[in-house]
């Protein structure tokens, strides 16, 4: 293997770990918004290796259909940076987002999105995948059998 490569290698193991361990975080918001009766979906957003913003979905607690857990995040993390672009953060999101947090996370210009498992009745990806800021990267499949089995016992259970 060249030097290049063993590089290139060594930098990837190092970006699965973070990612692996940000959607961690993700899920632990998740199984809080499962403890609130809230649709499992859980957010962190990162800057600089460090957490900025957590949240999930609050849309029946607070009767909003827009309280997504990345529309919450996203307004955390733009308080907390004083601004209202992300361009140095990457979110992590346990499952993928929907056409308006999308839109949401481009009008952010946030350059790398994260995604558990795919949402494949409302996800971005199969109505809008141009929605994301054009220079965004996104990863999918992090954690991707935690974050559906999450999602699969909810909807069972609720419908049982």
């Amino acid at each position: 293997m060249q030097r290049y490569d063993f590089f290139s290698y060594i930098c990837n193991m190092e970006q699965e770990k973070k990612d692996e361990q940000f959607m961690r975080r993700a899920l632990q918001e998740a199984q809080a918004a499962l403890q609130e009766g809230e649709i499992p979906v859980g957010c962190v957003i990162v800057c600089q290796d460090r957490i900025i913003a957590r949240a999930h979905n609050l849309t029946e607690t607070l009767n909003d259909v827009t309280a997504h857990a990345e529309m919450q995040a996203v307004t955390a993390a733009a308080a907390e940076l004083g601004g209202k672009y992300l361009t140095d953060c990457t979110l992590y999101v346990t499952v993928e987002p929907c056409v308006m947090c999308a839109g949401a996370l481009g009008w952010s210009q946030i350059p790398r999105v994260v995604y558990g498992c795919r949402d494949e009745k409302r996800g971005f990806t199969g109505y809008a995948p141009r929605s994301l800021h054009p220079r965004c990267t996104v990863t999918g499949g992090v954690l991707e059998a935690e974050c559906r089995q999450l999602m699969q016992d909810f909807f069972r259970q609720r419908r049982g």
